[in-house]
């Protein structure tokens, strides 16, 4: 599993679909969902994000924003109408009895709207655990993408047919959203170059590619740099060097890194052993894991599962 695929496989759209909005100005949504990341679709019209620390972005048809939480955030036609009350709606579709289906949210019309109004696709996405903090690092506050009208237009025909609740529709928005999220962030990561994280311009790299699938493959293995260079058919030198110069660390470094992020995430999230999670990720005893945790995380792994509980 590629680093990509990996950090995306914790955090979900699940049961948290605002599919389809069509809104007439003066609209303003509060999202208050304090989700990870929620995903804003602008099909048709536009609108002004207002995030949390005072930051304001104008998104049009074809954009698509990618907000980082949990802060809440708002969405509004103009700014000023967060002031006025009775053109207030607010999303939080992670409560027990909550409201996010076109049918029951209540002041918003869902389908076809009027000209010049302004048509949604939003989407929330859960956190299954502490895998997905290393992603959220990689990102700014808020990231926009530009769609062309042929995605849009196929967006808008998805979120249609789902909202007619027919048989397996929240099924079908979930998948439409993790899809979306992947294809945006990709997007995304592909046009930051220099500035997106090492882990994804190596995989774009030929030589260092073969290299990083197999390590995040088979972490557990004793890997060495010798045998990482060895999957990519060069040199030790020439893949040290290679590896410094775009990732940023040595390639060890690198390793050490994964390795402890992902046992951060096994220690919060599963019951698994001490010695256990050394195994699996790649140190052959609890004693040379622990050490190498404390070094790297400030606390020995039992201390860390204590206060992650």
């Amino acid at each position: 599993m590629d680093p990509l695929s990996s950090l995306l496989s914790g955090i979900r759209a699940e049961g948290s679909v605002v599919s389809h909005a069509v809104l007439t100005a003066p609209w303003s949504i509060t999202f208050a969902d304090d989700a990870p990341l929620t995903m804003v679709s602008v099909l048709r019209g536009g609108g002004t994000l207002l995030l949390s620390d005072g930051n304001e972005r104008a998104i049009g048809a074809g954009d698509t924003a990618i907000v980082r939480g949990p802060a809440r955030f708002r969405l509004a036609d103009e700014p000023a109408t967060v002031h006025r009350p009775h053109a207030a709606y607010e999303i939080n579709c992670f409560t027990a009895d909550a409201a996010c289906t076109g049918q029951e949210l209540d002041g918003i019309h869902w389908g076809t709207g009027p000209e010049g109004a302004t048509a949604l696709i939003v989407g929330a996405y859960r956190a299954s655990g502490h895998r997905h903090e290393r992603l959220l690092r990689a990102l700014p506050p808020v990231l926009v993408i530009a769609e062309d009208a042929e995605v849009c237009a196929w967006l808008e025909n998805s979120a249609a047919d789902a909202a007619r609740l027919s048989a397996g529709s929240q099924a079908l928005m979930d998948r439409l959203l993790d899809w979306a999220l992947v294809c945006t962030l990709r997007t995304w990561f592909d046009r930051a170059g220099a500035d997106a994280p090492g882990w994804y311009r190596g995989l774009a790299d030929p030589v260092l590619a073969p290299a990083l699938h197999a390590f995040h493959g088979r972490p557990a293995e004793s890997w060495t740099v010798a045998s990482l260079a060895a999957q990519a058919g060069v040199s030790r030198a020439l893949f040290a060097r290679r590896f410094s110069e775009l990732m940023g660390r040595p390639p060890l470094t690198y390793l050490t890194e994964c390795r402890m992020d992902d046992a951060e995430a096994l220690l919060a999230d599963t019951d698994l052993s001490i010695a256990q999670i050394a195994k699996t990720v790649g140190y052959a005893d609890a004693f040379g894991f622990s050490a190498a945790f404390k070094r790297h995380k400030g606390l020995s792994p039992s201390t860390f599962r204590t206060t992650a509980a």
